[in-house]
């Protein structure tokens, strides 16, 4: 059985297996395109290595530097249901934030009460930022690395400030944790009788 907890991370690990499975075949498989799901992140200025603590497969890097303690998890059982729909990250308002990959800028505006970016995936995946003051406009290709803005000092995230990632594929969320690469592989273990 899997527990509450866990449920959600390994619905979003198998979900991102399923897409990177169906973008490769898909699309006939080379060692660059391969390559460019897993390869390092690199600085846009400098094309030297950005700095990443990921121990899995990571799709993305992390968008504030250094690797931030991660203040509230996602939790989200599916689709419909209450929970938190992204991870906080715990820095503060000011630190700069950083696109996880390549992308187009889809939004930049308010959302409610709070400041939002997102920036649209050539994998079809969408990440979001919350609240961020934006250093990019709607419409701007970004590369992993790249500075899209600073996390804003009003309003303060809820409930102890810091940064909201979210990841969206279509209409369902992701654990963003599964594209850092830090959700734990699954293990398939025997049922007993």
């Amino acid at each position: 059985m899997i527990s509450r907890r866990r449920g959600p991370r390994i619905l979003a690990a198998l979900a991102l297996t399923c897409l990177l499975f169906s973008a490769l075949s898909a699309a006939p498989a080379s060692a660059s395109a391969v390559s460019s799901l897993v390869s390092p992140a690199r600085s846009a200025e400098t094309d030297a290595p950005v700095e990443s603590d990921a121990p899995g497969d990571a799709i993305w890097s992390w968008p504030v530097q250094p690797r931030p303690e991660i203040s509230r998890l996602f939790d989200l059982e599916h689709r419909y249901s209450a929970g938190h729909r992204g991870i906080d990250l715990a820095v503060p308002a000011g630190t700069a934030v950083y696109a996880p990959d390549d992308g187009t800028v889809h939004f930049v505006g308010w959302v409610v009460d709070r400041p939002l970016l997102s920036i649209q995936h050539a994998n079809g995946i969408r990440s979001t930022f919350e609240p961020v003051d934006a250093a990019v406009a709607e419409g701007d290709a970004v590369t992993r690395g790249q500075l899209i803005g600073h996390v804003a000092d009003s309003p303060a995230h809820e409930p102890s400030g810091g940064l909201h990632l979210g990841a969206r594929l279509g209409d369902d969320y992701l654990d963003p944790l599964a594209l850092l690469g830090e959700v734990p592989r699954a293990i398939l273990l025997p049922i007993s009788p």
